[in-house]
């Protein structure tokens, strides 16, 4: 057995290294691990040691939300929760020091305090099915033995032969029963047979004495990696500080409030909102704009002002939250920029700028952006030079004036003469330490606020002496995500989703292009691997990969491709400086969603500008990044803000890897922002294969010199330059935009018509026209006349049409996806997170949406254009990854959809349920792969149950995926099981009817009421109204609601209907007319083409309800059909059977019944079913069901007497008969039975 030891650094996930622990920390850390090795004492026993590993663990990590204790046998158990019911995630076996026998080695580690672990870990993992253990620790206080549960779960819970013996011992059917013989028989030998090697982290805690003991705060920065090794973060794999996808709420909130925003709830979703009337703050970046636009009157001289808003006041908020975020970026930007710079001149103060003593107010702060930054050191004014001398130029479009600006306010049109009150839960402390209050100058504020937080994310492994708490780039991101993005129907991809999604993709699409460019065959990266010769001409491959984000949002998947593209080239050994000299020392690799860099010894990449190597290694990751944006990069939104944060998160990757040119010039940044436009994706005038060829024979600009001219823009060396740039590309696309629109089908037969019109009208007539000829001339110049004028208004309606306004013409927006002919070729890749929007939002662009895309469906939402859209978007064998709700998968919308994706190769399908992907919201969503290439026979389908992946969702998925042949796929809805389920499902619709057809379509809907406390009445208010006028009760009926109603019970309800038809005379009902009228102003509102007094809806035919039927609730967690005998009434929280067969009810009861519908309906958040009538009725019901009846008899006596009686063995005698009524295998009878639980 060979013995793979770690130091704890290389142990420890990358991006964890990353984070900053507290000074804080770090001194309880020290205190408690002094008292540990101080209290060690020979003499003691065992039990004592063990508290005191214990006492250690508990004071300086895991108290109060972590239990620790001893469970059975086992020495010492740290659990996943802060209860011992919670399941055990860490295992600990500890010896006194003095015990060397039964204690490991860094040479041996068959003794007994390994077989220990060994024989707790199977129990754990065996015996009581926990899946959630995380590591194994074997310690002596002094020496720490720490094992990945990963590596005991496949060297021994998988082995089979182990587990049996582990069983039979625990079982008393060997030899003995002491513990000592599984060690010694069991687990010594099978430990010594093992070949593979064990991998392990150890270290000596008496090698850290000197700098645990002495004062220099220095040498505590070698404790680091142990303290963090020892965390619950590590061993119990939690997130940590830095994860991308943690929210700091108190940064969020304080941030929210400096700009005058509040977040608010609307159902499921939080929305960011101007604050109410009378809680509105003056200085807050928000109303101060707001006040200025309204007192200078800009909204009115706005340029199609209507886009803004409807209403003035929406027009002021639209305005100014656009300029706050464009200022807050800029300002977030820079504080990232002054990190930075601190940390390049290590932790030199002087290169702090954004501080009140140096921006005393809004116009310094502007001369900030436009005069500094935007320009070059010898263009600035001799002050601006004094006051900010060493702030570098950065040449980015960030620091340059937007449009919006040019035409509303810039920020030094902001008035500084007010206060802002201090946000409740501030950060900020006073002089004495205490929480701060009262009112401050609101740019003071905004400046004590950040640097009340640490974003120096990048660089060493050293200790936050302020206490501060980190903001990671990727956080900026979420925040302004959630800022600006869930009125769009937009949600933060998590990291952990991106970082998948990029992955398998990208990785494929690499493999991809190799194969194409070089005619080779490989599968994997591995396989390039192998192949490859040429640096260069690897690099250039890969550099031409093409990825776009239809819907782009705060580019946080552009973000994770880009890390990825550098890891792929990591993996491929192909990464190199400028120069050509491979980067073979260090490693890039994309942990938690981060690109980490670390060289051979697993230290952390840490920029030095005086350090010749540390410059090399900065100068190529910046080129390289700049490389893959500029080329690899695009992405489109509809909002103009998400645009703006897009940018930003990208500038922002670029400034992470900043490189000083000279002594004091920073290597500046380009013009990405042509890669990221605004626009309606799913908008366009042109269809993409609308032809340019006539175009580019008429045009004296090429493709390439379209290209050319992107190119050059982007890299515009000043103002100028950019500006020369942006004129040609507008004349360019303009040139193009006409040359199309003249070869439209419309415009051309225009052009033809209006030819005849002229030849008829102009040309004089050789001999005189007979009366019958010209009739018939002026007839056919009234049509040609009518047939131009129609023509005319369809063309002048669709240039006029509002929904163009933004649109986005994909045909020519990018001419790095044409090819030199000026064809449409298409991205490689087409990935993102499209918005959820429903239907209803979105009726203006039904009509072109349906011309435009196959997959239109009147009910469609609207990510299912996005699908098509990217789709079409891709070239040939081009990949693409969204994640999307799942409900296309079976709704009756998706079918369209589904048809179309069978036409293309779906590679997998992964489902999350009702697990919270989305922090906020509740959305159902799958992962959908596909490729743009003839589809295979199969794909993988993957049912996720738990958002726990210690060892990354790409490894989860390796042992939770089940195959689904194409051809076993309903076009009503697809059933994604395994092939055994899907021929069980085959085998019981093929010896059944339809339950449509069993009931003559009987089946109905309760009623809708419109207004349920206006019409839905208790015991006393009935009584009251009948006493009042007799004829009332005419029109009271007795009803039940979804939760009355429980498997096989007979309910009686307390609760009544007023049955207040369409056409009804209600004023022959006197005293109900009275009790509605007190709900009038309600009931209007609601009242649509009817009175106010009738029902939302009327159920037509009152007789059905009268009937005994079959009743059951929309919702429900499992199956609750019950008979009705007594003239129940429903509202529309139940459905209804017109039947009263017994047989049936115990059908609808029953497990198969179940096992069928769980596969054909969606199941919404809890495990809860719908049970929408569109799935029930076609629903298989076996044909002889007589055979039910005497045992749901007996059920229904037994359960009218005590509706709490047991009946579950009549109930499993019903399944059994159901099984025979089909003829089901013992298999087939598992597969329904295991569904069931």
């Amino acid at each position: 057995m060979e013995l793979h030891i770690l130091k704890p650094r290389k142990a420890l996930n990358k991006a964890f290294l990353k984070v900053k622990p507290n000074r804080t920390d770090i001194e309880r850390f020290k205190t408690n691990l002094i008292q540990l090795l101080d209290r060690m004492n020979d003499s003691e026993s065992e039990e004592f040691h063990k508290n005191l590993v214990s006492d250690f663990l508990k004071k300086t990590y895991y108290e109060p939300n972590h239990f620790i204790n001893t469970k059975g046998r086992n020495d010492l158990v740290i659990h996943n929760t802060n209860n011992a019911s919670g399941t055990v995630g860490v295992i600990i076996e500890a010896k006194k020091p003095t015990n060397k026998a039964e204690m490991l080695t860094q040479d041996k580690i068959n003794v007994k305090a390994f077989q220990e672990l060994v024989l707790y870990y199977l129990r754990e993992r065996v015996t009581h099915k926990n899946i959630e253990i995380k590591y194994l620790i074997a310690t002596n206080i002094n020496e720490w033995f720490i094992f990945d549960a990963m590596l005991f779960d496949r060297l021994f819970a998988q082995n089979k032969h182990l587990v049996k013996q582990l069983n039979d011992f625990e079982e008393g059917r060997l030899a003995d029963t002491k513990t000592d013989f599984f060690y010694k028989q069991i687990a010594e030998p099978f430990i010594a047979e093992i070949k593979h090697g064990i991998e392990f982290t150890y270290f000596d805690i008496r090698e850290y004495n000197k700098p645990l003991r002495n004062d220099d705060k220095k040498d505590d920065n070698k404790l680091i990696s142990l303290f963090k090794l020892l965390s619950p973060e590590h061993l119990l794999k939690l997130p940590f500080a830095n994860d991308s996808n943690s929210l700091d709420k108190r940064f969020y909130g304080e941030l929210l409030h400096i700009i005058g925003l509040t977040e608010t709830k609307e159902g499921s979703k939080k929305l960011i909102e101007r604050n109410k009337e009378g809680e509105r703050n003056t200085a807050s970046l928000l109303e101060n704009a707001i006040i200025q636009l309204d007192s200078l009157d800009k909204i009115s001289r706005l340029e199609n002002p209507v886009r803004f808003g409807a209403s003035l006041q929406e027009r002021l908020f639209n305005v100014s939250l656009e300029l706050s975020i464009t200022w807050i970026n800029r300002i977030l930007f820079l504080k990232l920029l002054e990190a930075q710079l601190i940390s390049y001149h290590k932790g030199d103060k002087s290169y702090e700028f954004l501080r009140f003593d140096k921006i005393k107010d809004y116009d310094d702060l502007n001369s900030l952006f436009f005069q500094v930054l935007a320009r070059n050191l010898n263009e600035r004014n001799e002050d601006i030079k004094t006051q900010f001398a060493k702030i570098p130029y950065l040449n980015s479009s960030l620091f340059e004036p937007t449009e919006i600006e040019h035409a509303t306010l810039f920020i030094s049109q902001l008035r500084n003469d007010k206060t802002l009150p201090v946000y409740a839960q501030t950060v900020l402390k006073d002089s004495n330490g205490k929480k701060r209050t009262g009112a401050i100058n609101p740019l003071e504020y905004l400046f004590d606020f950040l640097n009340a937080y640490d974003f120096a994310s990048e660089g060493s492994e050293e200790i936050q002496e302020d206490n501060k708490t980190l903001i990671n780039a990727s956080v900026l991101g979420l925040i302004f995500e959630k800022i600006n993005g869930y009125k769009d129907g937009s949600f933060f991809t998590p990291g952990f989703i991106t970082m998948y999604m990029c992955r398998e993709t990208i990785r494929k699409a690499v493999v991809q292009k190799f194969n194409e460019t070089k005619n080779w065959n490989c599968s994997d990266i591995k396989a390039l691997y192998d192949k490859i010769e040429d640096r260069n001409e690897a690099n250039n491959i890969i550099n031409d990969l093409k990825i776009c984000d239809p819907a782009v949002g705060s580019g946080h998947f552009l973000v994770s491709a880009l890390n990825e593209m550098i890891a792929i080239k990591s993996d491929l050994k192909i990464l190199q400086d400028r120069s050509g000299r491979r980067l073979k020392e260090y490693h890039f690799e994309v942990v938690n969603d981060e690109l980490i860099v670390t060289d051979e010894d697993g230290e952390l990449f840490e920029y030095i500008p005086t350090n010749k190597e540390s410059q090399r290694i900065q100068e190529a990751l910046f080129h390289e990044k700049q490389n893959i944006i500029e080329n690899c990069l695009f992405g489109v939104d509809i909002n103009p803000n998400s645009v703006k944060i897009c940018r930003l998160r990208l500038w922002i990757e670029l400034l992470k890897n900043a490189y000083y040119k000279n002594e004091t010039e920073l290597e500046t940044l380009p013009n990405i922002d042509i890669n990221i436009k605004t626009g309606n994706s799913l908008i366009s005038r042109f269809a993409l294969d609308a032809d340019l060829k006539q175009a580019l024979k008429k045009s004296k600009w090429t493709i390439d010199s379209y290209r050319i001219a992107v190119d050059t823009y982007r890299n515009a060396g000043n103002r100028e330059q950019k500006r020369e740039m942006e004129r040609l590309i507008n004349e360019i696309k303009t040139n193009f935009r006409s040359e199309i629109s003249l070869n439209d089908p419309k415009i051309k037969r225009l052009r033809v018509l209006n030819g005849e019109l002229f030849s008829m009208t102009n040309q004089g007539q050789l001999f005189e026209l007979s009366k019958k000829e010209k009739a018939e001339w002026s007839s056919k110049v009234d049509k040609l006349t009518a047939e131009i004028q129609k023509l005319e208004a369809e063309i002048e309606e669709i240039k006029a049409n509002k929904i163009f306004e933004n649109a986005f013409e994909w045909r020519f927006e990018f001419p790095e996806v044409l090819n030199d002919e000026g064809d449409f070729v298409g991205f490689d890749v087409v990935i993102g997170n499209p918005p959820y929007i429903r239907q209803e939002e979105f009726k203006e662009l039904k009509p072109h949406l349906q011309v435009r895309y196959k997959c239109y469906d009147a009910t469609a939402d609207l990510y299912v254009y996005f699908v098509d859209l990217g789709l079409n978007s891709l070239k040939e064998k081009g990949q693409f990854s969204f994640i999307i709700p799942n409900k296309w998968i079976r709704a009756g919308y998706g079918k369209n959809l589904r048809a179309f994706l069978l036409s293309r190769n779906i590679n997998s399908i992964i489902d999350f349920g009702d697990l919270p992907v989305f922090e906020e919201a509740t959305t159902y969503p799958c992962i959908l792969e596909v490729d743009n290439s003839k589809p295979n026979s199969v794909f993988n389908f993957s049912s996720i149950e738990t958002l726990n992946f210690p060892n990354g969702l790409d490894e989860f998925l390796k042992n939770n995926k089940i195959e689904i042949q194409n051809d076993s796929l309903s076009d009503k809805g697809w059933n994604l099981s395994n092939k055994s389920h899907n021929q069980l499902i085959e085998k019981i619709i093929s010896k059944s009817v339809l339950l449509k057809d069993f009931v003559n379509d009987s089946i109905f809907y309760g009623i809708k009421t419109g207004c349920n406390e206006a019409f839905i009445l208790d015991e006393n208010k009935k009584d009251e109204l009948i006493e009042k006028d007799t004829k009332a009760s005419q029109i009271i009926k007795p009803y039940l609601a979804g939760r009355d109603i429980k498997r096989y019970e007979q309910p009686i309800s307390k609760k009544y209907i007023i049955i207040s038809e369409r056409g009804i005379n209600i004023e022959n009902y006197p005293s109900v007319f009275e009790h509605l009228s007190n709900f009038k102003s309600k009931l209007d509102k609601k009242a649509g083409s009817g009175q106010w007094y009738e029902l939302q809806a009327s159920p037509g035919d009152t007789n059905k309800f009268e009937k005994p039927k079959i009743m059951y609730p929309d919702i429900s967690k499992n199956l609750n059909f019950i008979i009705d005998y007594q003239g129940h009434y429903s509202v529309n929280t139940v459905y209804n059977i017109g039947s009263e067969s017994k047989g049936l009810l115990g059908y609808l009861n029953s497990k198969v019944f179940l096992f069928y519908f769980q596969s054909v309906s969606n199941s919404i958040r809890g495990g809860y079913l719908r049970f929408f009538t569109d799935y029930i009725k076609d629903c298989p019901i076996p044909i002889k069901l007589d055979i039910l009846e005497p045992l749901v008899k007996e059920i229904l006596s037994i359960r009218k007497q005590n509706t709490a009686a047991d009946t579950i063995d009549l109930e499993n005698q019903i399944d059994q008969l159901v099984y025979q009524l089909y003829g089901l295998t013992e298999d087939e009878i598992k597969i329904i039975e295991n569904a069931s639980k």
